[in-house]
């Protein structure tokens, strides 16, 4: 089976005024990731929410500004984009989306062989889980249309270390 994993794209990301937002690169592709998870809803397949999810105090604000703390609107799923009922929604507290999370048990218990990966910020986040998806020997799919980072250099250095070091497919 095949799952779709939407990663950060949250208010505090996204919105021109949110606390850690992403730059006008990451609006672009909010209409290709909301094409995704619709074909992947409309197909049956899986489809994860992964979402920042901190305390008030995390240690990770050391480094970033606060952001996507638990319970402010900030955390919460941009409009636009549409979770259903039998999507999952997995907190994380770090770059990785298996960092003291269930998703080891997900992917076991949704039988999940292939992972297409789409969001932001591409240079943290998403490079974390794709490394750890292939880890774990999963076939991933990341789609340069459907991934952002406020940093163009550091973006471009993802992408071609997700394909060229950890064997993730990128189209």
């Amino acid at each position: 089976m095949k799952g779709l994993f939407v990663i950060d794209m949250l208010k505090d990301f996204l919105n021109k005024d949110g606390a850690l937002y992403c730059g006008d690169a990451s609006l672009k592709i909010i209409p290709f990731i909301k094409g995704r998870i619709d074909e992947f809803h409309k197909n049956g397949d899986l489809v994860v929410f992964i979402c920042d999810s901190h305390d008030e105090d995390d240690s990770e604000f050391e480094m970033f500004p606060k952001h996507c703390v638990r319970g402010t609107e900030g955390a919460e799923i941009i409009e636009g984009l549409t979770v259903k009922k039998k999507d999952i929604i997995v907190k994380k507290t770090r770059y990785s989306a298996f960092y003291n999370t269930d998703l080891d048990k997900i992917l076991k218990d949704q039988e999940l062989s292939e992972v297409h990966v789409v969001g932001v910020c591409t240079s943290i986040c998403v490079m974390d889980t794709v490394g750890d998806l292939r880890n774990r020997d999963l076939r991933v799919i990341v789609y340069k249309k459907g991934v952002a980072d406020f940093d163009k250099k550091a973006h471009q250095f993802s992408l071609e270390r997700m394909e060229k070091i950890y064997g993730a497919k990128i189209i």
